[in-house]
C-alpha cells in the first residue's frame, strides 16, 4: 500500500491543525520537537482527545507509564484525527487512546482499501494492516466505545424508530448533528446514506459526542445526534440509541496508539496492564463520575491505577 500521499496530506494538516483548530481545541506544540520528539528523548507525551472520556483514558495512560518509571506527561483536549495524527508522525506525540474501528476506516479512506471485518478481531487485523510504518497499536481492550445515532424518547415514539434505517423515509424532515468530521467520514453522513438510506434535511455541526450535541437533542435543536455508546446521558436522558444491524459502526475497541520509535517493553507493559484491566462496565463507571458526577478525570484514572495495581 502506497503511504506517500498519507504523509504528505498529514503534513498539510499538521499546519492547520498547529494555527488552531475550532472548538477549543488544543493546537500541538512543536516547537520543542527535540525536547519532546520521540527519538532522543526519554519523554513520552501522551496526547487525548477533546472528548471526556478520552482526556480519562489519556490520564489512565499518563498515570501507568509513571508508575512504570517513564517519564510521562498528558498533552489534553487537542482534538480530532485530523489534528493529533500530525502529531503521532513527526514525535510530538508518542501515545494515543484510540478506537479500533475508527482508526482502521480512517486510513483505509486514503489507501482506497474496502473493510470488510465489523468484529473486535477482525477490526483489528484490518486496522494492523493499514497502519503506516510510523505507528504500531498495542492489543485491544475488552473496554468498547462505539458511535451511534441518539434520538430523544419522544422522537422515536413519534416517528416509530427502533433502528437507523427507520429514519430513510422521515429524515428529510429530521436535522442531524456531530463532530465537523461527520461530514466527510464514512462514520457519518456517507455512511448514513450508503449503507441505510438515510439523508438528513440538514446537518449541524456540534461536538464529539459531547454536551454542545447533547444540549441540541434535548432542546430539539436537532432530533438525531452522535453520541458515544458509554455516554452516562443516554440513561440519565432517556435517550434512545438506535439499532445498527448492518453494522455501520464496526466494534470500537479501546487501543494504544504508539510511535514506533518510541516502543519499549516497559511501555508495552505498562499499557498492555491497563488494557487488560479495562472494560465496558468500568470505562462507562468511569465516564459517568467525570461527566454526571464532575469528578477530575486526573483523580478518577488514579482510583483506577490503585484498584488494578498499575501505578
Amino acid at each position: 500500500m502506497k503511504r506517500t500521499p498519507l504523509l504528505a496530506s498529514l503534513a498539510v494538516v499538521a499546519v492547520m491543525a498547529l494555527a488552531g483548530c475550532g472548538g477549543g481545541d488544543e493546537a500541538l506544540d512543536t516547537d520543542n520537537d527535540s525536547d519532546s520528539g520521540s527519538g532522543d528523548s526519554q519523554e513520552i507525551v501522551v496526547g487525548s482527545a477533546n472528548f471526556p472520556e478520552n482526556i480519562l483514558l489519556g490520564e489512565i495512560y499518563t498515570g501507568a507509564l509513571d508508575g512504570a518509571g517513564l517519564e510521562a506527561t498528558h498533552r489534553a483536549n487537542i482534538g480530532s484525527r485530523e489534528a493529533y495524527l500530525p502529531g503521532m508522525l513527526d514525535g510530538s506525540l508518542q501515545v494515543f487512546p484510540e478506537y479500533t474501528g475508527v482508526l482502521r476506516d480512517y486510513f483505509a479512506l486514503e489507501s482506497g482499501d474496502k473493510m470488510t471485518a465489523s468484529d473486535s478481531e477482525g477490526v483489528y487485523a484490518e486496522l494492523q494492516e493499514q497502519l503506516p510504518p510510523e505507528l504500531e497499536v498495542l492489543p485491544f481492550s475488552e473496554a468498547e466505545d462505539k458511535d451511534a445515532v441518539v434520538v430523544t424518547s419522544e422522537t422515536a415514539e413519534e416517528y416509530d424508530l427502533q433502528s437507523i434505517g427507520d429514519l430513510a423515509p422521515v429524515a428529510g424532515d429530521l436535522t442531524l448533528g456531530g463532530p465537523p468530521e461527520w461530514k466527510e467520514r464514512q462514520t457519518g453522513l456517507p455512511g448514513l446514506e450508503d449503507v441505510y438510506g438515510v439523508v438528513f434535511g440538514k446537518y449541524v455541526v456540534k461536538d464529539a459526542g459531547g454536551p454542545l450535541t447533547l444540549d441540541a437533542l434535548l432542546n430539539d435543536e436537532i432530533q438525531a445526534g452522535n453520541l458515544f455508546s458509554t455516554n452516562p446521558s443516554i440513561a440519565a436522558e432517556d435517550l434512545v440509541v438506535l439499532d445498527d444491524p448492518d453494522s455501520l459502526f464496526a466494534a470500537q475497541n479501546v487501543v494504544p496508539l504508539v510511535a514506533a520509535d518510541s516502543m519499549s517493553p516497559e511501555l508495552e507493559d505498562a499499557l498492555n496492564g491497563v488494557s487488560e484491566a479495562l472494560n465496558t462496565d468500568n470505562l462507562s463507571d468511569m465516564v459517568t463520575r467525570v461527566v454526571i458526577d464532575k469528578e477530575d478525570p486526573e483523580d478518577v484514572a488514579e482510583d483506577f491505577l490503585t484498584e488494578n495495581n498499575l501505578n
